[in-house]
Order: C-alpha cells, then sequence, then structure tokens
C-alpha cells in the first residue's frame, strides 16, 4: 500500500502523486492521484497476484498504444517505472454521473426510464463487437467492469488490463455466474466465445434483473459453496426458462423481477436468451455474435411506447381496448403510434420517443407543436440538416432544432438513413 502524498515514477518521465485511495482488489490497489495539472485513476499490481509480469507489462503497453478501442474502454494511459518489485498505470477517472452497474442490478439506482436500459445495452454490445473485430478478448466480463450513466444509457467499462489479443490469456478466469460453463469446468481458457456466453449474462441481467441460471434447482443448496457454484453454473447448468427443463424455474417471491420481465419481453428477445442459455451454454462457436444482439437490441428500442403520463413500455407487452387502442398502466387509452421505419432501427413515434445514433446520442425526438398542441413534429437535435418531402410531395429542410411535421407518408433523409413514417 502506498500512503496519500507518496509519489510514483512513470515510465516516460515525470510523477503522479496519490491523492486518495479509491479501492482494492484481487490484483491491486487503485488510487487517485494528480499528474501534470490533471486527476487520474493509479493501479498499482500487487507483486505476487500476476502469472506473468513481464508478460502481463508488455501487453499493457500494447494497450496503452491502442488507438482504435471503442470510447466505453477506459484503456491504460501510461504505465508506471517498478516500484518496489511492482509497477502500475494510469487510466482516466470514472465521471461521477456514472454509477456502477452494481448498484443498479441492487436497486440503489435506477435507471430512467426503458430508453436508458436498452441504451446501456446497446452500447456494451456495440464495444465488446468492436473489441473483438480488432482481434482481442476481453476474458472477465462481469457486473463490476460497467458503469451506467442512468440519464441515457452511456457506459464506460474499465478493469481493462486483462484485455488480450486472441490466443493470449493473462491468468484471470472470471467472476462466478458469469463464467462461460467450459471456463466453470476448467476446460477452456478465456476468449472471445467465453466473452459472447457473459455477454448474454450481462444483458439478461440488465434486461431481467436476475441470474439466467439461478432458479429453483439453485436455491436447495443452501450454502453455494465453490463446489455447488462449479455444478451449477459449470456440470449441471439450466437456464431458468429452459423450454425442455423446468427443473430451474424461478421461483415466486423470490426471483419476482425475472418472472414480471420475462412476460413484458417480445418473443425475438426471450427467443435469444433462451437459445443463449441452452445450445450457448454447450456450443461456444453458435452463441449470438454482437451484430445478431445489436440488431435485436435496436428492434427492441424501436417497439418502446410513451403515454402521455410519462410511463413508458414495450409496445408489445401492452393491452388493448374493444377498439384496438393502447392501454397504459394509468388507464389512459391512446391509439398506436405511427412508426418511422427506415435505417438501421425504426422508432414508434409516441410522446417524447426519441431516434439515436450509434452512440445512442439522441438525435431526434418527438414534440408537440407549441401553437397546436395535436399536431406532432420530429425535432433535429443533431448538428447537421435533415431533408423531407411531405405527403402532398413538398419538399423541405429541418435544420438542428427544427422539426418535421408528423403526417402519415412523410420521407426523411438523415445522413445517409432514408427513413418513412408509416402506420
Amino acid at each position: 500500500m502506498l500512503n496519500i502524498g507518496s509519489t510514483v515514477p512513470l515510465e516516460h518521465g515525470g510523477h503522479a502523486t496519490i491523492t486518495d485511495i479509491l479501492g482494492s482488489g484481487g490484483q491491486g490497489t487503485v488510487y487517485r492521484a494528480e499528474y501534470s495539472g490533471k486527476e487520474y485513476a493509479l493501479k498499482i499490481y500487487f507483486p505476487n497476484k500476476l502469472k506473468s509480469p513481464d508478460l502481463f507489462r508488455e501487453n499493457l503497453r500494447a494497450l496503452t498504444e491502442d488507438k482504435n478501442s471503442d470510447r466505453a474502454f477506459l484503456m491504460p494511459l501510461m504505465l508506471t517505472d517498478n516500484i518496489d518489485g511492482s509497477f502500475g498505470f494510469l487510466m482516466d477517472l470514472i465521471p461521477k454521473e456514472y454509477k456502477p452497474f452494481s448498484d443498479i442490478l441492487n436497486a440503489r439506482v435506477k435507471l430512467q426510464g426503458l430508453y436508458s436500459v436498452v441504451n446501456s445495452a446497446i452500447r456494451i454490445t456495440s464495444a465488446f463487437r468492436t473489441l473483438h473485430n480488432s482481434g482481442k478478448s476481453y476474458q472477465d466480463i462481469n457486473d463490476g467492469g460497467f458503469f451506467i450513466r442512468p440519464s441515457d444509457g452511456d457506459v464506460l467499462i474499465c478493469d481493462c488490463d486483462n484485455i488480450a489479443p486472441y490466443g493470449e490469456h493473462l491468468g484471470i478466469a472470471g467472476k462466478p455466474g458469469y463464467m462461460a460453463p467450459e471456463t466453470v469446468r476448467g476446460e477452456k481458457a478465456p476468449d472471445k466465445y467465453t466473452d459472447r456466453y457473459s455477454l448474454a449474462v450481462v444483458l439478461f441481467r440488465l434486461l431481467l434483473r436476475g441470474d439466467p441460471l439461478e432458479g429453483c434447482k439453485v436455491l436447495k443448496s443452501v450454502c453455494l459453496t465453490e463446489e455447488a457454484e462449479r455444478r451449477h453454473y459449470g456440470f449441471e447448468p439450466v437456464f431458468v426458462y429452459d423450454p425442455v427443463d423446468d427443473s430451474n424455474r424461478p421461483v415466486r417471491g423470490v426471483h419476482n423481477n425475472i418472472i414480471k420481465f420475462w412476460q413484458i419481453m417480445p418473443d425475438y428477445i426471450r427467443e435469444a436468451f433462451i437459445f443463449s442459455f441452452t445450445v450457448g451454454l454447450r456450443e461456444p462457436q453458435k452463441r449470438l455474435i454482437e451484430k445478431q444482439w445489436l440488431d435485436l437490441l435496436k428492434r427492441l428500442r424501436g417497439e418502446i411506447v410513451s403515454c402521455s403520463c410519462g410511463i413508458q413500455n414495450f409496445l408489445s407487452a401492452m393491452d388493448t381496448d374493444e377498439n384496438g387502442k393502447l392501454v397504459c398502466m394509468c388507464k389512459n387509452h391512446f391509439s398506436k403510434p405511427l412508426e418511422l421505419k427506415g435505417g438501421k432501427a425504426g422508432v414508434l413515434l409516441s410522446e417524447s420517443a426519441k431516434l439515436f445514433d450509434d452512440n445512442v446520442k439522441p438525435i431526434g425526438e418527438v414534440v408537440r407543436n407549441k401553437k397546436n398542441p395535436a399536431l406532432w413534429g420530429l425535432k433535429n437535435l443533431s448538428e447537421s440538416d435533415w431533408s423531407y418531402i411531405l405527403p402532398n410531395g413538398e419538399e423541405r429542410t429541418a435544420k438542428s432544432g427544427g422539426a418535421v411535421p408528423i403526417f402519415l407518408g412523410t420521407k426523411i433523409t438523415i445522413g445517409e438513413n432514408s427513413f418513412s413514417v408509416e402506420e
């Protein structure tokens, strides 16, 4: 342990001064440190906790030179010199508005609406798609590595020091409940396929707030010992909604979140999880790739419907009345909104509905006309002009801050994507 006020020499010159202790884990301690007038996080490893210190250091150096990683990853920025037989690295601090994923799972922090929930799933998946496409794997995906901004679902990913090229393994196995079964059994070191299993677990926990393999069968283990964990997560894993094996169903009163949210998920999301935790348990190379998840998640985001009361729901989960109108939990009845179709994903044009770019930044929002509240428009929140054609054939432009009137048949061009307003 280093003391507050201690200085740590950096590999390329200069010193970082420790100002606080942020936390300690299995591999080392993380400090708050000041360098060149700016505050950073500084991780220093325990000398006896690294399997191959020289290999680990060389991999860290390669990560500091990686300029093509997704912006979500808080990559190492610079290495320290040797410090009493050990070493470490500087990385950016996590801004205060980003909250630990574990706090969200434990309901200490609440994401602000369904858009934030699905956006965070999209950002996590997109970041790992970029990582895997670059020939690297994360090797230790778990709830401790993610920080989410509740207001919009943006994500930052820490613990990036175990990222390594395919074929290299730095000694970390993973966290129980997130590790792929073959890793739990000791048959395979982490790679992109085990990453994809862990990603499916993260998405399940994010969308359904529970463990996909913890049901009545697991509850029978009064004390979840290491041996019991190996059995439930490695040798005898059973998905809680396995269509042919009901031995591990969620228990009402214990797994209420899973029971509740499973009912409101569209069929294509349920089917993706069923595949991931049945076929995906046994056949790593058949696991869903990130592009498949992204297509499903963007489709899910496009199904979000907002009521005038502020409640959001997925269209497939909403009841309808005898006239075919949607029924909100507030008892409000309203017609199914028009849909903006095209581009990479559509969106239902209900009140406060949003259109996002690939970084989950909102580029459009449904608003009411201030002079005539009966008229609706899609406000341009981007920095570029949009062109659109009204149903009568009239061509117009919506500048940044302007709005496109929402009429059935309106056509909109946003960047390289073409959309149309349809029923």
